[in-house]
């Protein structure tokens, strides 16, 4: 009985949770963005981790982001190329959620969970026309360290 009870649950559940997860496809990865504010709130969770960060008030691009560090490995991206194409976001909301890696991936990079007041800088993507504030983060950086999302960190 345990066991039919499980599998029902999971089967009304599993609409929900696709639902409140985005696919990686929904994002505009034509538009590198570079959003960088001070964490609110942290979900240390699979299937990624999520940040709400708050960016202070009239954000613009930092002056400095083309120059920023490249993570050791960048995936097969250009990371150079995506520093320098970055903008703003459209969207003047002063939150934003930030998805992350699964936590295999931040665990493999050693990223330590981000505390809540820490400053955070994230390149990565939109949603289609910025349709929520929402970025999927391609780089982090934090506490000085650059890390690369989508890839396994250098050896």
């Amino acid at each position: 009985m345990t066991t039919r009870r499980t599998l029902l649950l999971a089967t009304l559940a599993a609409p929900l949770a696709a639902r409140a997860h985005h696919g990686w496809s929904s994002f505009d990865q034509d538009r590198p963005v570079f959003v960088q504010g001070r964490v609110v709130a942290v979900r240390w969770q699979n299937p990624h981790a999520e940040l709400e960060l708050e960016l202070p008030p009239d954000y613009r691009l930092p002056a400095d982001v083309a120059s920023r560090e490249v993570p050791a490995q960048a995936a097969p991206v250009d990371g150079r190329v995506l520093l320098g194409r970055a903008v703003a976001p459209a969207r003047k909301d002063r939150r934003w959620t930030i998805e992350l890696a699964p936590l295999t991936r931040l665990d493999a990079w050693r990223v330590a969970p981000v505390k809540v007041g820490a400053t955070v800088g994230v390149l990565g993507y939109t949603l289609q026309g910025e349709k929520e504030p929402v970025v999927r983060a391609e780089y982090l950086y934090v506490d000085g360290r650059a890390y690369g999302l989508r890839s396994s960190p250098a050896s």
